[in-house]
Order: structure tokens, then sequence, then C-alpha cells
């Protein structure tokens, strides 16, 4: 947007900033608030806090620097206003769950260590933002964030912590972790919840899935083919004590579990089904699936299922089942890709796919949050910055996400 935009803009922007930004009790706080935010959407190339104070009338470098990296005021209510007018105004379909990378030129900045940077495509020093979006096929928008700090930042004496100002209590957690906290805090928030959609990174794990569950919340998640898994219809078997005295056998599967992938070539082309999920920018998103029920095994369901029954001694045997989706195009030789969902198996095909398949969705968040407002811009070190530009640069995107949506916006003067 050029100046003329912002400005046919500011009534709207000061009404959005006032709701999402009451939290902040000094009137100034607000203001500076509503200049980053300005900053933020008015082109330029570069979304740092120089280039923006120089490119607004208004702007101050000091004071934006100040109000960013410095100032004490507490970004979660400001991202609980922002989620909480998001959620009633788009009604989400689902969240999901991703993580994105801010490459960093060294390693003081909070949380940046080299690890595998996504902006990158390969192994870099770079930063790690955990977050959790609500989505529909016409709009989505970040709810929530967590910076990841890796195990090298968890060490106390490390006087990088001190230097960038993260929190004593604040640790090394998984980012599957994370991301379970962002739901928790959500759920806190009022918002109600939502299928969890995310990448194998997630799904992957069984304490992920099964953390979902714990929450009532349904999931539909992208997992590998070699998950070692047994059919739906499998029942354990308890083998014959040994001899009189000997203790009772652990109910068995007679068959070992197999890889998901085995699973579905086994049952074949003929349980294939076409679908078509959605219309794309290049007509009908169209393919063909199967669905089935699967026991995913290995150790962790393993060990879940029994201390979900109370020990070994209670263990039935029995592993809980999920839903697979596996998706098979014409002309391939295998399936491409896989999904386990707690939805049951009789869903809908195309509402089971659409699930699957929306996280498509953010991929428009990331592009506007980083080529159009400078979500990897911030050049400050502190974790209090970082979190302060990103819940900025989320409520930048949630007021140009809702203005596009609302009809009132879009009628002709």
């Amino acid at each position: 947007m050029d100046l003329g935009e912002i400005e046919e803009l500011r009534e709207n922007l000061g009404e959005f900033v006032a709701e999402a930004f009451a939290s902040l009790k000094r009137k100034d706080q607000r203001g500076w608030g509503d200049c980053y935010l300005r900053g933020l959407m008015l082109d330029g190339r570069r979304k740092s806090i120089q280039p923006m104070a120089e490119r607004l009338p208004d702007g101050n470098m000091q004071a934006l620097q100040q109000f960013v990296s410095q100032s004490t005021w507490d970004h979660v209510p400001v991202l609980r206003s922002v989620a909480t007018k998001v959620a009633s105004e788009i009604s989400p379909e689902a969240w999901v769950i991703d993580d994105t990378s801010f490459p960093k030129a060294g390693d003081q900045s909070a949380g940046a260590a080299r690890q595998w940077c996504g902006a990158l495509g390969k192994k870099s020093l770079c930063q790690v933002g955990v977050s959790l979006h609500a989505v529909t096929d016409a709009a989505s928008v970040p709810l929530n964030w967590r910076l990841f700090l890796p195990a090298e930042w968890a060490d106390p004496a490390d006087g990088r912590r001190a230097k960038a100002g993260v929190p004593a209590e604040v640790g090394h957690r998984e980012k599957w972790r994370l991301a379970l906290d962002a739901i928790d805090e959500a759920l806190g928030w009022g918002l109600p919840g939502r299928v969890v959609v995310a990448d194998a990174g997630y799904g992957q794990m069984h304490a992920f899935r099964a953390g979902l569950a714990d929450r009532g919340l349904d999931y539909a998640v992208a997992v590998r083919g070699d998950i070692s898994a047994h059919p739906g219809q499998a029942v354990p078997i308890a083998p014959e004590r040994e001899g009189r005295m000997g203790a009772p056998r652990l109910p068995r599967y007679r068959e070992p579990a197999r890889s998901l992938k085995d699973l579905v070539t086994t049952a074949g082309r003929r349980r294939l089904r076409r679908c078509t999920w959605r219309q794309g920018s290049r007509g009908a998103m169209t393919s063909r699936f199967i669905v089935l029920e699967v026991r995913p095994a290995g150790v962790a369901a393993t060990k879940a299922a029994r201390e979900e029954a109370g020990g070994r001694a209670g263990w039935d045997g029995v592993l809980p089942a999920e839903t697979l989706i596996a998706e098979w195009p014409p002309h391939q030789d295998e399936p491409t890709d896989y999904w386990l969902t707690s939805l049951p198996a009789d869903t809908a095909l195309r509402h089971l796919v659409r699930m699957a398949k929306i996280r498509w969705r953010i991929e428009h968040d990331y592009r506007e949050l980083k080529h159009g407002l400078g979500l990897d811009h911030f050049e400050g070190r502190t974790w209090r910055g970082w979190h302060h530009h990103v819940t900025l640069v989320t409520a930048a995107h949630a007021f140009l996400t809702l203005r596009r949506l609302d009809p009132k916006a879009q009628a002709p003067a």
C-alpha cells in the first residue's frame, strides 16, 4: 500500500487498534502500535524499524525501537484479542500447526542456532517459530506463536540467555510440545477447538496425536508411509499359559505389524475412490484415495495403551484404532501421501480429504506475513522483541484479512 491508501484506512485501523491493544494502558503505546502496523502495511522492501520509520510521516525510529524491543507491554493479551476477533469473524474449520524459520547472521538472537532452516532449504543459523493458525478455504490467520529454544540454549549458565532476555523459567521444549502449549493457551482464551491439522513433523509423533485426543480434539495429520500398524479388524489373542503355575501371558496380535504403505498396497487399487475436494486456480483439485481403519503399533503406541489401561495387568492388548487416508494418484506406481485422523473411517471422503489437505491455505499466510508484512525482517535479538514483532505482524495480517472478507469494505463508494 502507498501512503494514500494507508491514510484512507486510518479510521478503520484506529478502531481495530483500540480493540486489539486495549490491554495497553498507555495511550502513547497504543499510538506506536498503530504506527508500527501502518509501517508494516506500507510498501517497502524492508520492514525493519529504521526503514519503516523513514517512510512514515510520523515515524520515529527511537520510539518504535523502544516500543518493540524494550517496552514491557504483554503481547499475550494482544494475541488473545486478535485471535478472539478472528475466530468470531471467519469461523475457522480447522486449526493448523506449522513452524517457520527466521534466518539470522549470528547466534546471539534468542533461540538462534544452526538447525534446519526451511526458508533456506538447508541447515543454517536461524530461529524457528511454532505457529497455530485458524483456517478456512477462504482465509487463514495465525492465532498464537511459540519461539523454539534449542537444547543448546537451555543451559542457565549460557550468557546469551541473559543478553537476549530469555525468561529463567523458559527451557528447551520439543516443537510438538510447544504446539500443544499454544493450543492449550488458545483453548484457555475460550476459543472453540477445531480439527487440528499438521505436517509429518508433528503427525509422526504418537505423543502429539495422543495429546490432541486427551484434549478432546480431532486431528488429521500427515505421516510417513513407514509407520507400523495392524489392520483395524485385527484382534490380539492371549497365548496359553506355560504350565499350570505360569503367569498369564499378554494378548498379542497374530501377525506382526506392517507399514502403512504395505497395508495400502495390499488393499490394492480396487479400494481407491476418486475425490474432488476443492476448486483451485487451475480447476478442480481431484485425485484418488483409500480410507482404512488401522491400529498404529510400535513402542510409543504400546506404552501409551498400556498406561491408559492402568498398567500391564489391566491391558487387553488392543491398540487404539485411527483412520488412515492415503492418496494414490493415477499413473503412480504407489501411494504418495498418508494421513492419520481421529475422524471415523465412514466420514464422507470429501470431508476427510479437505481436512487433511487444508493446510495449503497457510502458505498464503506465510507469503503475506513474510514478503508483505516483514515477519522475518526484525533485526532485534531479544526474546521480548521477537514476541512483540510477531504479535504486531499477526495483528496487521488479521486486520488486512478481515478487511478483505468484509463486504462493506469491498463495496464501491
